[in-house]
């Protein structure tokens, strides 16, 4: 039986900071921070999970600035750490035999989809930011970690920097808010990404076993049900706030950033709901109970 503790990477962040609250009652965290541990280090990973032998792996650390990572700076700060480092600790987990938990994203679909992704959908990113994710992705799926691998979509929360926190801000400082209405995915709290998460966990982690994951490790869509545009999203988040200001949709050519995104995202998460009987509540559902805490 191991009895570290279970190794958090990215507690600062939007899922990370809820994962801290949800994974507690299944043991003791340890939560580096950035100054603890430099993902950009090659060796720093391998010496922090020698030291503190943890039981579990959960990693939600990532380089999440989409537009950012097209810069030359940007993209090779992305790919170490989003494709790099998670083969690193994928490399570590399969030497001590302790499953990983990993985190991925959306925007490794190039959007033509016309019905929601499913995890044997070919990945094919149109951004650096999806493609950096990707290389984790597979790198950590050709390790001999045990290991969960979670898509997700369009995280907000009520804290840091993120789409619900800019609208309800910009709500306030404007008379009218224009966003882009020809995108479309699933807006997911994340607060419900790391509750469902410890519950996968509680239904398939043997701590120590043989088979750690009792063979249901693998790639799982972990997204809201149900599909909107950001404008859709945008609509909802100021109908809650109370303020009547109009919501204007736009193209994404009338509004272009340096790295394109999918048109069509969404992810259907009926595998996770078969294999471990966990289900998303749909996205409306997740913005009131978020807006309500």
């Amino acid at each position: 039986m191991t009895g570290g503790p279970i190794l958090l990477l990215g507690a600062g962040g939007q899922i990370g900071f809820e994962l801290r609250r949800s994974l507690a009652p299944l043991g003791s965290i340890a939560a580096p921070t950035h100054a603890d541990l430099d993902l950009c280090d090659k060796t720093a990973i391998a010496r922090i999970v020698n030291s503190l032998k943890p039981k579990l792996i959960v990693n939600a650390a990532a380089f999440t600035d989409v537009d950012g990572a097209e810069a030359n700076e940007g993209r090779h700060l992305a790919m170490a750490v989003n494709g790099e480092a998670p083969g690193l600790l994928a490399e570590a987990a399969a030497r001590t035999r302790v499953p990983l938990v990993h985190y991925s994203t959306d925007y490794v679909f190039d959007g033509a989809a016309t019905r929601p992704y499913r995890e044997d959908d070919g990945p094919a990113p149109i951004n650096a930011y999806g493609r950096s994710k990707l290389a984790g992705d597979e790198r950590i799926a050709k390790s001999d970690a045990p290991h969960l691998i979670f898509r997700t979509s369009w995280i907000y929360a009520r804290r840091r920097r993120n789409f619900l926190r800019t609208v309800q801000r910009l709500a306030m400082e404007q008379d009218e808010l224009r966003v882009v209405s020809d995108q479309i995915g699933a807006p997911t709290w994340a607060r419900m990404v790391a509750e469902a998460t410890a519950a996968v966990l509680g239904r398939c982690w043997r701590n120590g076993a043989g088979d750690p994951l009792s063979g249901c490790g693998g790639l799982y869509h972990m997204a809201a049900a149900g599909e909107t545009s950001w404008h859709g999203f945008a609509q909802a988040i100021v109908a809650a706030g109370g303020k009547q200001i109009p919501v204007r949709a736009v193209t994404s050519a009338e509004f272009p950033r340096p790295a394109k995104r999918p048109a069509y995202s969404a992810l259907d998460s009926g595998k996770l709901a078969r294999v471990f009987e966990v289900t998303l509540p749909d996205w409306r559902d997740q913005l009131a109970l978020c807006l309500a805490e």
